[in-house]
């Protein structure tokens, strides 16, 4: 049961403390998310209730399917802007059409990630790299900024996945910029920044709400310019299943599978960043899916859009000392109790407050300093990163993120396909030997070539390592007599790279050179062995590692007496 319900892993051995601890931050994030899961809700192009919806079922829903001990779920900026970019080409925002694929698109999104960590399929993520993540984060995070200057401005500005498309707008209608809503805006972002630097337990999106609702209740007419939210319905959201057609499931599908794998790798991140050693467990990738794809699932059920764990939340959350995901039921029921009795007060909250604790909440997300340290570090991981954030920004959030896996899965093909080969020569006065390139001391004997392939050989690079090969024979001239294959780094050979490591080693045989073979793992020796090469060229030709290799073939004897065959000749079949 505990592989089904990971609750039941840390839920036993609950305390006391840990129940104060756990109350104190649940409170804290569910305050927070109030004025956040309005804001969201607004930019994902949905009426403000709908981001209080997404914080209550997917977080219950964590609690019992989630690994992390301190991650904080519910609606998040990127996401909303996603889902805005993506079902805004397909309905007009704030209609029930809308609504209805923003709640299709979450319980896709849960499907997908649910099938995913059955499947134990997490892994499939991995062909997002890092970079490419980071570029993508941060085009949304700027999209999510500049969408936001309508209301920070009261410019008519219309809601765009283009960079270019909103500063154009920006520009040609800033005549149009509202004073008093700009001024409201303006202070408070000053407000927020002036929290977060005096480091004060204060949150600051909470004081600016409260701020900017009590100015508009008391000075809405002098104000009149500034527009606020209006009613917002009370009660809690009733169970009822997505509405779907075939058609809005294959609208929305490539949506669905791009915020399923970024909401699992930000997820993910996120937990193993806060994890801690006094954690009753740790986070687990395929059950991370698993809860992932029952909060949204379930979450859609009750009128939910995507969601995922939020970093600055999950930060709040640790900050505020919580000790297990318990915390999310307490955060629950603040938002329960917003929804059932206190949405009222929320009538005069000011959009430009909402557009404000936006802008000051995605800064983090711009993460100009991995692309600093890539610039240093890898200049083709930089270059990756700027094209993902450039498609984002500039073609569009889906365009972005097709960039980017593209880019990733090429940059895999290219460095697999082309992996690192080295040339050995012996340490003077030892049997260690070293990569010719980088040591001018090593000793070479011209009899003799020793190379390395740093790389599983497949049919992707099989004919690189020939070339690689017949190059460094070449090199060698009339004088060499022994090519030493050190298989320390290869892991695994496929057909195609045994068809032409038999053909490599008859070529050279009819040249007069002699093929050995050293340090070979188990798995290459069971295809070595399968294919029939260990027969054709004899056992004696493999070596446990180079230099009994080398002395065989000066001396024709080793220099050792223990019999290693057995380790040698090992193979599995």
């Amino acid at each position: 049961m505990k592989n089904i319900f990971p609750i039941l892993e840390w839920l036993p051995k609950y305390s006391k403390e840990k129940l104060k601890a756990d109350i104190i931050g649940g409170l804290t994030v569910g305050i927070v998310l109030i004025p956040q899961g309005i804001a969201y809700a607004l930019i994902a192009g949905l009426p403000p209730i709908y981001g209080l919806y997404s914080a209550l079922l997917p977080q219950i829903m964590y609690v019992i399917f989630g690994t992390s001990q301190r991650v904080a779920v519910g609606p998040v900026a990127m996401d909303s802007l996603i889902v805005a970019a993506g079902i805004s080409t397909l309905a007009v925002a704030g209609t029930e059409a809308y609504i209805s694929l923003a709640i299709l698109l979450a319980f896709m999104v849960g499907l997908f990630q649910f099938v995913l960590g059955i499947g134990k399929l997490g892994f499939i993520v991995n062909f997002l790299s890092k970079p490419v993540i980071s570029g993508f984060s941060s085009g949304v995070a700027l999209m999510i900024g500049v969408n936001q200057l309508k209301n920070l401005t009261g410019i008519n500005i219309p809601r765009s996945s283009h960079l270019q498309a909103i500063v154009y707008s920006f520009f040609k209608n800033f005549q149009d910029l509202e004073i008093q809503t700009f001024a409201v805006g303006g202070i408070a972002i000053a407000v927020l920044f002036t929290v977060k630097s005096i480091k004060t337990k204060i949150p600051g999106p909470l004081l600016v709400v409260i701020l900017g609702i009590l100015i508009l209740h008391f000075f809405h007419d002098t104000l009149s310019q500034v527009s606020v939210l209006k009613e917002i319905p009370s009660g809690l959201p009733s169970f009822k299943m997505p509405t779907f057609t075939f058609k809005m499931m294959a609208d929305v599908f490539p949506i669905a599978v791009t915020l399923a794998v970024i909401d699992f790798l930000e997820t993910i991140s996120i937990g193993k960043s806060l994890e801690q050693s006094t954690d009753d467990t740790i986070i687990q990738p395929n059950k991370e899916l698993v809860a992932l794809g029952m909060m949204n699932m379930v979450g859609a059920m009750f009128k939910s859009y995507p969601t995922k764990a939020s970093f600055s939340r999950s930060a709040v959350n640790d900050e505020a000392g919580s000790k297990t995901a318990l915390a999310g039921l307490f955060s629950v029921m603040v938002i329960v109790i917003v929804l059932l009795f206190l949405t009222s007060y929320f009538y005069y909250l000011p959009k430009a407050v909402l557009a404000a604790i936006i802008m000051v909440s995605i800064i983090k997300l711009l993460d100009y300093k991995e692309a600093i340290r890539l610039w240093s570090l890898n200049k083709s991981d930089f270059w990756m990163l700027v094209a993902t954030f450039s498609g984002t920004v500039f073609l569009g959030i889906k365009e972005g993120i097709v960039i980017g896996v593209v880019l990733s899965l090429m940059m895999l093909i290219a460095r697999t396909s082309r992996p690192h080969v080295a040339v050995l020569g012996r340490i003077p006065n030892t049997n260690i030997f070293r990569n010719t390139d980088r040591f001018e001391e090593v000793e070479i004997d011209e009899e003799i070539l020793i190379i390395r392939f740093d790389a599983r050989v497949y049919f992707a690079n099989a004919n690189y390592f020939s070339e690689v090969l017949q190059n460094n024979v070449k090199r060698k001239g009339a004088t060499l007599k022994l090519i030493l294959l050190d298989c320390e780094c290869i892991n695994g050979v496929d057909s195609t790279a045994i068809q032409m490591i038999d053909a490599d080693i008859e070529f050279y045989k009819d040249k007069g050179i002699e093929v050995f073979f050293s340090n070979v793992k188990g798995p290459v020796r069971d295809m070595l062995t399968k294919s029939g090469i260990v027969d054709k060229l004899g056992k004696q030709k493999f070596f446990i590692n180079n230099n009994d290799a080398v002395t065989y073939f000066k001396t024709g004897k080793l220099d050792r007496n223990e019999d290693l065959t057995n380790y040698i000749g090992q193979a599995n079949i």
